[in-house]
């Protein structure tokens, strides 16, 4: 297994990591991406292990606590050979101080989650949401206290916008707290808003992208085809509406395309996808699902091989979209003399 740096953090990660959103099964949006138990969770990781993938990312409020409790029970005896990453700020609990990055819920939010994993350290927390109700000065302050502390040893966000994250890092700087060294973001061929603002900063402050959804919220696994119904098993017929929006005729075209590189290479469409993104800018690494054994090695196979540039060429414009003011005149060459254009 290839790994990479994770931003500028000095520290190494595998390209591919797992993530266990598919452990526990409660509530209307987990229960369809899966109800993974502990003893089937032991031998999905002894699967990733085994292959080198030994990054696992969960959140509090996957299955109300339940991954990150599955996923520390499976790694019971063998959490020196994992990576831990989990995410808090989302809402989770009725009370009023049960969201938000506030200094109380982190403090509070990340003990819990120490205590469901079974641990003592948490290799990369990453803050689920922009909260813009607490001062970032006591974000940054307070999570660089648990560093300190020895809770955290990296620091990362998700769904976060350029201006939020650069925000984050320039207080970082201006007190020496701990700064961003990862963003937990949206990315794929259907879904490519990554590139425009995100990748640019991530390049310039040294963030490392790790991957969610690299499948397009299951649009890119090859069961969906123009003029077909959406598969019985399909998860989209449940959380399409937690999904990122995609145009069905945009969606239609990329799949044309991702059938042409499989004919010529003999990969699968999703092994087709994460390939691709795996030799994208700051991506350091693509979080794969898997309901099942079958899903989780199709999944690895996405790795050991390289797209030609060929291929990248056609998948990149199947995919491309026209960006939005002011990314349009960096995107149509306005203003190449001074400035390269977003990827």
């Amino acid at each position: 297994m290839d790994t990479r740096f994770l931003g500028n953090s000095g520290f190494k990660v595998p390209v591919l990591g797992f993530g266990a959103g598919t452990f526990g099964g409660k509530g209307p949006l987990f229960s369809a991406w899966g109800n993974t138990d502990v003893a089937e969770a032991q031998r999905l990781i002894d699967i990733c292990l085994d292959a080198g993938v030994n990054l696992f990312d969960t959140a509090d409020v996957y299955s109300d606590g339940a991954s990150e409790s599955i996923l520390g029970a499976a790694l019971q005896g063998r959490r020196d050979r994992a990576i831990l990453s989990t995410k808090l700020s989302l809402r989770a609990g009725d009370g009023p101080n049960d969201v938000g990055a506030s200094r109380h819920n982190l403090i509070r939010g990340v003990d819990r989650a120490l205590q469901r994993l079974g641990t003592d350290y948490i290799d990369l927390l990453q803050l689920h949401h922009f909260d813009a109700q607490t001062p970032v000065e006591q974000v940054m302050s307070t999570l660089d206290d648990l560093v300190r502390a020895g809770k955290l040893r990296y620091l990362g966000v998700s769904n976060y916008s350029g201006w939020q994250l650069m925000k984050s890092q320039a207080v970082a700087d201006r007190y020496g707290y701990s700064r961003f060294v990862a963003n937990q973001t949206y990315y794929s061929l259907v879904g490519r808003d990554y590139e425009w603002e995100l990748m640019p900063l991530a390049q310039d402050q040294g963030v490392g992208a790790v991957v969610w959804s690299p499948l397009g919220w299951g649009r890119l696994t090859g069961k969906i085809r123009r003029g077909q119904p959406l598969p019985e098993g399909s998860r989209l017929h449940d959380t399409a509406g937690f999904a990122p929006p995609v145009d069905e005729e945009r969606l239609y075209r990329i799949v044309d395309a991702l059938d042409a590189v499989a004919a010529d290479t003999g990969k699968t469409i999703p092994q087709i996808a994460l390939n691709w993104l795996l030799q994208r800018p700051t991506v350091s690494s693509v979080l794969i699902g898997a309901r099942n054994e079958e899903q989780l090695r199709q999944n690895l196979g996405a790795i050991g091989w390289n797209l030609s540039a060929e291929h990248v060429a056609l998948l990149d414009q199947a995919s491309r979209v026209t960006p939005p003011y002011p990314y349009y005149p960096y995107w149509n060459g306005m203003f190449a003399e001074r400035t390269p254009a977003p990827v």
